[in-house]
């Protein structure tokens, strides 16, 4: 064998495995997170009588955002600091359909260890990428009566239990269509819990608001939804994106329409309200796009940027979302 053909053997290789390896793909074996986790509905359930105002008073410290987040905007119950306060929680719980619904949560989050384990890996991933980057001190489970999924604060996420019950659930199959369109409770599965904690957590404390044209604010979509991807690694991107598959291939297949569309009518620039809204929100479909196909396809559209563009970059993950979106925007291409 000749010099000549060794090194194009060894040129082959190296490319090979460049080509062939994940930067996401990382040890988080050595990493260590420490957060707390309290389980807030379990709490207002089951403590009784006079312990009540004591777990009420305990709280308020310990989680002051999230617990007035979840009795005044939630459950909508005056923040009290007498017995006043028991005779509401007293009021809320006898309702039938909380008792029902707490039930039900009860019975379907009797464990929360494996949820608790993943979010403690997800959020090693993270630490791996941003050692300086900010770690929630606590994962609080609530039931938010159906205002928010996961929610993040300064120091904490809230997530509503209620909303990962199932769609096939009685309680949630009796909520009623309008607001709780089939859409949305078709969204209702305990396999995106995790995915939406981290994304909370990447959007608010990881990617900066953008106020720019629907091109920034794409791509700021995108980095927040490869962080995401970042941390759970082993999820589909369809768990990502919170697409079922079908509509996750749906995306793929008609990723170069999309992108056609943008261009022809001049979207990419546009800092009109309406149209930033119409291919970023959450829906039935994409506004002014086939029916047929998801929601959100702005979002997955920077998903898919930043995935390409990182396969073509050694860049880490901090470099990513300090990119402006000009130079992620430019290298993009539709194989």
């Amino acid at each position: 064998m000749t010099l000549k053909n060794i090194f194009t053997i060894l040129v082959v290789i190296l490319i090979f495995v460049r080509c062939s390896t994940n930067p996401l793909d990382v040890d988080v074996s050595n990493v260590n997170v420490k957060i707390g986790f309290v389980n807030l509905d379990s709490i207002l359930v089951n403590v009784k009588g006079e312990k009540r105002l004591e777990f009420h008073h305990t709280h308020l410290k310990k989680i002051t955002n999230i617990y007035e987040y979840n009795l005044g905007y939630c459950i909508q119950m005056a923040n009290s600091s007498d017995t006043g306060f028991v005779k509401s929680l007293d009021l809320y719980l006898e309702d039938p359909y909380i008792k029902r619904l707490e039930k039900r949560i009860a019975e379907k989050f009797s464990n929360l260890s494996p949820y608790k384990s993943e979010i403690i890996e997800g959020f090693k991933h993270l630490k791996f990428h941003f050692n300086k980057g900010e770690i929630p001190e606590n994962i609080v489970f609530v039931n938010a009566l159906f205002k928010s999924n996961s929610f993040s604060t300064e120091q904490e996420i809230g997530i509503g239990l209620e909303s990962y019950l199932g769609p096939k659930t009685d309680v949630i199959k009796e909520l009623p269509q309008e607001p709780f369109y089939e859409w949305i409770k078709e969204g209702m599965e305990d396999k995106f819990l995790t995915r939406d904690a981290i994304c909370s957590w990447v959007m608010t404390h990881y990617v900066e608001e953008e106020d720019g044209n629907l091109a920034e604010q794409v791509v700021r979509w995108g980095k927040i939804l490869y962080l995401t991807q970042a941390a759970y690694l082993d999820k589909d991107p369809s768990i990502i994106m919170r697409y079922s598959d079908v509509d996750y291939k749906w995306a793929i297949d008609n990723e170069y329409s999309l992108w056609k569309y943008l261009v022809d009518e001049k979207l990419l620039f546009s800092i009109n309200e309406l149209n930033v809204k119409n291919l970023l929100k959450e829906g039935p479909f994409t506004i002014g796009l086939p029916e047929k196909g998801p929601d959100r396809l702005g979002q997955f559209l920077g998903f898919r940027m930043i995935q390409k563009f990182m396969e073509s970059k050694e860049i880490s993950l901090e470099q990513l979302i300090n990119t402006p979106y000009t130079e992620i925007l430019v290298e993009y291409e539709i194989d």
